[in-house]
């Protein structure tokens, strides 16, 4: 067994910081200012180094790389973290669409995991989008490829939205 030994460090912004300017901004603006580099990243796209490539309102694409730290004791790419991407590119589809003073949390979700994921694989892509957009509720879908289009892991989920 190899003994090289691993280390990683990152760094994060104040994520009480991030949440008081998401809710004075509409959620496309917010979420352009971190495409942008003009807002920093969710601490959890940091932590697991995932981040937004195109934005358009009601749909948001994401690069996600495998890494040896997102493994689980099987020698694959936990799927707590897949999951974790996908539900960040769900949610980001919603936000894009929202006005200033509307919020949303996660109420349900289930993830279909389709193949292994592992650092052999490469880049990721994860686009997600709004199915249906509510009042009160949204339903949101997005899916986990690599550049030839194989479908790796694909999520739905229902979101509450309401006033901030």
């Amino acid at each position: 067994m190899e003994n090289k030994k691993r280390e990683r460090t990152h760094k994060w912004a104040n994520p009480l910081d991030l949440a008081t300017q998401a809710k004075s901004m509409s959620g496309f603006d917010f979420l352009n200012g971190i495409l942008n580099e003009e807002i920093p990243a969710a601490p959890i796209a940091e932590t697991l180094g995932f981040y937004p490539v195109s934005l358009e309102k009601g749909k948001v694409i994401f690069e996600f790389e495998p890494q040896e730290f997102h493994y689980n004791p099987i020698g694959s790419v936990h799927g707590g973290v897949i999951t974790t991407v996908l539900d960040t590119v769900m949610g980001c589809s919603l936000q894009s669409a929202l006005p200033l003073g509307l919020g949303y949390t996660t109420l349900e979700l289930k993830v279909n995991f389709i193949k292994s994921v592992s650092v052999e694989r490469g880049k990721l892509i994860s686009t997600g989008k709004i199915i249906h957009l509510g009042k009160t509720t949204a339903i949101v879908e997005a899916d986990l490829r690599n550049a030839q289009g194989d479908l790796f892991a694909h999520g739905i989920s229902t979101c509450m939205i309401f006033k901030l």
